[in-house]
């Protein structure tokens, strides 16, 4: 079985990217990629075009948002009494952020897949 069909067969490949070799798939990689990033990127043309510089930021964005919701899962029983939100809310709150950490980690399991497939074929991927 080839590299990019184990890829595509992983249950973290995400549903909006075609199958590596099928028409217009680097595309439908690039759009979902450039998806998740805050709207201000999709202006900057390096990232748009470069599919490894688009998928490292992407990776880098992701961790980051990760660990911002580590900490808000972390600090909210000591935070939110002291700001007076209800004990129910604390509670749907911190349910809220382990829901967001599961969605977090498998986008970027699916981000590591994407990139692994856009590379294949390139000159930094041969030289492995």
């Amino acid at each position: 079985m080839s590299q990019t069909a184990t890829l595509t067969r992983s249950p973290d490949w995400p549903l909006q990217v075609k199958s590596p070799g099928s028409h217009d798939w680097e595309r439908s990689a690039t759009r979902w990629l450039r998806d998740l990033l805050p709207a201000r990127y999709g202006s900057y043309l390096t990232l748009t075009r470069h599919h490894a510089l688009l998928a490292r930021h992407v990776q880098l964005q992701l961790q980051h948002e990760m660990r911002a919701v580590r900490v808000a899962l972390h600090t909210s029983r000591a935070d939110l009494p002291m700001m007076g939100v209800a004990e129910s809310v604390i509670e749907n709150t911190i349910r809220m952020y382990a829901i967001e950490l599961e969605q977090l980690g498998r986008l970027s399991r699916g981000v590591r897949l994407v990139s692994e497939a856009l590379l294949v074929g390139t000159p930094a991927q041969r030289k492995r």
